[in-house]
C-alpha cells in the first residue's frame, strides 16, 4: 500500500529575479563563429564520412568475436589429416585459404574492410596534399616572377631618376647659388671696367663730350644697379631669407 512514495511537490512560480532573467537575454554569450568556407565544409564532410565508415567497420570487427585457434573454414572440415598437414606445410596455400573471400572469417573480413577504408582515406588525403603542393608551387613561381618584375621596375625607376636628376641639376639650389655668385663677381668686374675706361679717357687729355659723359653715366648706373641687385640677392640667400631653397 505504501510501496510508492508521496508525489513530488509542484514547482514554485518564478520570482521577480527569475522573471527578469527569463525576459532578458544573456549578453555574455560568445558570438557565433562565422560559417566555414564551402571547400572546408566539403573536405570536413568527406573526412567525417570516411572516419564514420572506418569507425563503423572497426565496431563491426570488434562486435564479431574471435573464433579462436580451433576454427577451421567449412572448406576444410571434410578434409583428411594428410590434406590438412599438406595445407599447413604450405604457407602460400594457407594464406590463400585464410584470406580468400569464400573461406575468410567474418571478423577478419570486417578487419580487412576497416583497413581498406583507412587506406582509401589515406589515398584521398595524399591526393589532396599533392594538389595543394602543385598549387603552392604555382603560387611560388608566380610570386617569384612578380618579384623579378618588381626588381626590374625598380632598376628602371632608378635609371629614370638619375636622368631626371641630371636634367634638373642646373636648376638645383647649389647650381643656382653658384650662378648667382658668379653673376655678382662678373657684374662687379663690369663696373670696374667702366670705371677704368672713364679714368683712362681722362688721362689722355681729351675731354669727353656731354653726350659721351651722359652715355657713360647711364651705362654705369645700369651696371651698378644690376650689381647691387645681384649682391642683395646673394646676401639674402646667405642669411637664409630665400624660402624653398634651404
Amino acid at each position: 500500500m505504501y510501496a510508492h512514495g508521496p508525489p513530488a511537490p509542484p514547482p514554485k512560480p518564478p520570482g521577480n529575479h527569475d522573471v527578469s532573467r527569463m525576459s532578458t537575454p544573456a549578453t555574455g554569450q560568445a558570438p557565433r563563429p562565422p560559417p566555414p568556407l564551402p571547400e572546408a565544409v566539403a573536405s570536413d564532410s568527406g573526412h567525417t564520412a570516411s572516419l564514420a565508415t572506418a569507425q563503423e567497420n572497426a565496431a563491426q570487427s570488434q562486435a564479431i568475436a574471435d573464433p579462436g585457434d580451433q576454427w577451421l573454414p567449412k572448406f576444410l572440415e571434410d578434409k583428411s589429416k594428410q590434406d590438412l598437414a599438406d595445407i599447413l606445410s604450405d604457407p602460400t596455400l594457407l594464406s590463400a585459404l585464410t584470406h580468400s573471400p569464400q573461406t575468410i572469417h567474418a571478423s577478419l573480413r570486417a578487419s580487412h574492410e576497416a583497413l581498406q577504408a583507412a587506406l582509401a582515406e589515406n589515398m584521398e588525403r595524399a591526393a589532396q596534399l599533392l594538389d595543394l603542393e602543385a598549387r603552392l608551387a604555382h603560387q611560388r613561381s608566380a610570386a617569384q616572377a612578380q618579384l623579378l618584375s618588381t626588381h626590374a621596375l625598380e632598376r628602371q625607376w632608378r635609371a629614370k631618376q638619375a636622368e631626371m636628376d641630371h636634367a634638373l641639376a642646373p636648376f638645383a639650389p647649389a647650381s643656382l647659388y653658384q650662378r648667382l655668385a658668379r653673376g655678382v663677381a662678373e657684374q662687379e668686374g663690369v663696373c670696374y671696367a667702366l670705371e677704368e675706361s672713364f679714368l683712362e679717357g681722362e688721362g689722355d687729355g681729351a675731354l669727353a663730350t656731354e653726350r659721351e659723359a651722359g652715355d657713360w653715366v647711364r651705362r654705369y648706373r645700369e651696371a651698378k644697379k644690376l650689381y647691387y641687385l645681384r649682391q642683395e640677392r646673394k646676401e639674402r640667400w646667405d642669411e637664409g631669407r630665400v624660402g624653398g631653397w634651404r
